[in-house]
Formats: C-alpha cells, sequence, structure tokens
C-alpha cells in the first residue's frame, strides 16, 4: 500500500481492515499527512508489483489518477482506478489488474471499503476472451516498456 498526503487517512482505515482480515501489508507510506510528493510512495509500491516482490497493491491519492499514471509505467503493473465496486469486480475479473488506484477526495471510506473487498475478493475469469484481451494489452507494454531488469 502507498499513498500520499491526501489519501494517508484512507490508506491507513484500509490497511488495518485488510490486516485484520488476515493480508500482510507492506506499507510504502507516506507516514503522516505532511505535503509530500505522491511519486516517492507510488513508485516504490508499483515497482514491487512489477518485480513481483508482492502480489497486488492498493494506491490512495486526492483523485486516484495520479497514481494509475505513475504505476502504470511500470512493465508489468496493470492499475486502474475504480470509484465503486462494480468497476472493481470487472477489474480484476475482466482485465486481470494488479493495482487498485483510490481517489480520497471522491469517494468515503464506507464506498472505499466496498471496493476494496470486491477488487481483493475477485478473480480473473481466464476466459478466452477475457485471457487474449489482457494478453494483447500486456503485448503493447511490452513493446514499449524497458523490461525491469535494464533499470
Amino acid at each position: 500500500m502507498a499513498s500520499d498526503h491526501a489519501g494517508f487517512g484512507l490508506k491507513e482505515e484500509l490497511r488495518r481492515l485488510l490486516a485484520a482480515g488476515g493480508h500482510d501489508i507492506v506499507d510504502f507510506g507516506t507516514g503522516d499527512e505532511s505535503a509530500c510528493d505522491l511519486v516517492d510512495y507510488a513508485y516504490p509500491a508499483a515497482l514491487a508489483v512489477g518485480r513481483q516482490e508482492v502480489d497486488r497493491a492498493i494506491l490512495v491519492d486526492g483523485v486516484g489518477f495520479g497514481s494509475a499514471m505513475i504505476a502504470n509505467r511500470i512493465l508489468g503493473v496493470d492499475a486502474v482506478v475504480c470509484q465503486d465496486p462494480f468497476c472493481a469486480t470487472l477489474a480484476r475479473s475482466h482485465s486481470d489488474s494488479n493495482v487498485l488506484c483510490l481517489g480520497a477526495k471522491v469517494i468515503g471510506s464506507g464506498i472505499a471499503v466496498a471496493v476494496v473487498d470486491a477488487w481483493m475478493t475477485s478473480a480473473f475469469l481466464a476466459e478466452e476472451k477475457y485471457a487474449r484481451r489482457v494478453e494483447k494489452g500486456r503485448a503493447v507494454a511490452e513493446r514499449h516498456l524497458r523490461p525491469l531488469d535494464e533499470m
């Protein structure tokens, strides 16, 4: 998990809930609500996903878009912004996303908890049509992003 100052409170709430649910959490920061630069925290978290050091990441900032923009620049990361449980379910089941980005200024904690629950409990359907589409998207990334071992 990672956040900037705008997402810190929601990240902390979600971190506690996930830990209570038995999930192992790696917290990449930030550690408080002091103004900070999102990239300093979202980038290491996304990099850990791209390197397969962690299975998934949840990034929280003000709107969610900043986190997604940073994360999607890493090969092996498929980051999505979700603001409702329906989209979160499809982001996993149809698109096999591995980074969830939330906007603390956009959704409240009640909806955020439902979004995280939907995303964490949905599995990739792996039906031919979804697998084909996901693979095409990953092929685009492989053509244009550098492999992580070159970094």
